[in-house]
């Protein structure tokens, strides 16, 4: 692709903000470095992936509300993890996690168990993770 022909779709979610470094070719057919502010169909399939993000994080947070699952479960998927990341992080066993998920087993852990959720998660408080209804992390 040529320098001039580097595509500025500026319709991306950063509108304009951040530029993507590409390489093109210049007029010496030397390869340079050409700032652009987007791609068309990169900028949709990101725009679909975050719609996915965001989906997953209001299901989980309707999956709490509704007693389903602990608070745990929406923080993995507000903190765009898996259990299997979720794991590495914690160094609990992933059926362990799938446990705490589980209103019931969640009510019983430790703080100390707790704790290492929330640094995890970037919470300051046990409190943040127990109280899903008052935190500040709920609101999309």
């Amino acid at each position: 692709m040529r320098k001039e022909e580097v595509p500025q779709d500026d319709k991306n979610m950063l509108e304009g903000k951040t530029k993507e470094l590409q390489y093109a070719l210049d007029e010496n057919n030397n390869y340079v470095a050409v700032k652009s502010v987007g791609w068309e169909p990169k900028n949709i399939v990101m725009q679909q992936a975050w719609n996915e993000v965001n989906e997953n994080i209001e299901n989980a947070l309707k999956e709490v509300k509704e007693g389903k699952k602990s608070p745990i479960f929406f923080f993995m998927y507000k903190n765009i993890m898996d259990i299997k990341l979720l794991s590495e992080y914690t160094g609990f066993w992933q059926l362990t996690i799938r446990r705490h998920f589980k209103p019931k087993v969640f009510k019983r852990l430790s703080n100390n168990i707790l704790g290492k959720y929330c640094k995890v998660f970037g919470l300051a408080t046990v409190e943040e993770l127990k109280n899903l209804e008052t935190s500040k992390y709920t609101t999309n």
